[in-house]
């Protein structure tokens, strides 16, 4: 009996592919809202931080504004990843452009990088050397409250998003975080956490200022600014660059889809399970698994497409199930004897090889 091939599941009957994909995707049709509401918040904010880091001379202000530029143009990065991720398969992606999402996040992580933390460390450093500049810290500290404002709608926003999806995936807050594959709405979250502290750290920088007539806190503070998005782009980056190079299923999803295929009636032993995302909505699914014996191939072809029905219903992602028969053990060692039986009977059938001349 000839070994099986793989078998690639087929998308439940009850439920077409298109509308499977848009009934997973729309879990987590927010995710273009909340980048959205970033944008706007950080390209008003921009301008006036813009504007009183000018009139009051403050290279913390200033910083900031450099940082929520940065965020600005971080967002239209975003948005071009959700829209890119989302484009159908097709000839030359035949699994969809999900991982472009983790591309655009990448070059937002190092636009924070370049944009915020270097203008925001080379503005401080500057500082450090000029003497202080007089302005009206009445304006920057309005300017502050106003910025708080919006960045903490924005915050709220992407902070509501991630608690959702971790309460839907029976997980904390932190943990969902870490082991998110959505790194749009990470980064949003990210960005505005980050937003929120340097807009502490500017207001401390102005206030010791205008305390002490030093512009050495001010340039501090600005640095410190900078110090706070370096550390962001990387923990960005280093998620986007895990993804991208195919992270698997965290192990609370990988022991779902252990559990679900094994305790499948007719599955005999689940032997490999790999998994690697492709985007934050899809997920490949590869098993080795040993069906019961006696079972024909049509049999287990429509094994093959109940576990792809199950796991539909037990992952947040759109799964694409591979499933590869595998003989058990008692067949493997059987062929393997009957192997080595071939084997002697061709080496028994050989002639000797003619003894050395010495002999």
């Amino acid at each position: 009996m000839p070994e099986p091939a793989i078998q690639p599941s087929q998308p439940p009957a009850s439920q077409p592919p298109a509308a499977h994909g848009a009934a997973k995707n729309g879990e987590k049709s927010g995710t273009k809202k909340t980048v959205l509401i970033a944008g706007a918040a950080n390209l008003v904010v921009a301008a006036i931080k813009a504007v009183a880091g000018v009139l009051t001379g403050s290279s913390a202000m200033l910083a900031e504004a450099a940082h929520s530029v940065a965020d600005t143009l971080n967002q239209i990065f975003l948005l071009t990843s959700i829209n890119r991720s989302r484009k159908p398969a097709d000839e030359e992606h035949s699994f969809g452009y999900g991982q472009e999402r983790y591309f655009w996040s990448l070059l937002a992580a190092f636009g924070i990088f370049v944009l915020g933390a270097g203008f925001a460390v080379f503005e401080g450093i500057l500082a450090l050397g000029r003497p202080s500049e007089s302005g009206s810290t009445l304006i920057a500290y309005l300017v502050l409250v106003a910025a708080g404002a919006a960045e903490t709608t924005s915050f709220i926003r992407a902070y509501s998003q991630m608690r959702g999806e971790a309460r839907q995936d029976h997980t904390g807050l932190l943990e969902h975080v870490r082991r998110s594959a959505d790194t749009t709405v990470k980064a949003a979250l990210f960005e505005d956490t980050a937003a929120i502290i340097g807009l502490a750290l500017a207001a401390a920088g102005i206030g010791l200022r205008q305390l002490t007539g030093s512009g050495v806190w001010d340039g501090s503070a600005s640095i410190a600014i900078g110090g706070l998005l370096v550390v962001v782009a990387v923990r960005l980056g280093m998620d986007n660059k895990d993804l991208l190079i195919g992270r698997a299923a965290n192990s609370r999803e990988l022991a779902g889809i252990r559990t679900e295929i094994e305790s499948t009636e007719g599955v005999d032993e689940l032997r490999e399970l790999l998994t690697m995302h492709l985007g934050p909505d899809h997920l490949i699914v590869a098993a080795r698994v040993s069906f019961t014996d006696g079972l024909s191939s049509d049999d287990m072809e429509d094994l093959s497409d109940q576990i792809d029905r199950r796991l539909a219903e037990k992952l947040p992602q759109d799964a694409h199930v591979f499933i590869d028969p595998t003989p058990r053990d008692a067949e493997r060692q059987e062929r393997a004897a009957q192997r080595a039986a071939r084997q002697a009977r061709q080496d028994k059938a050989q002639p000797l090889r003619p003894r050395q001349a010495a002999e």
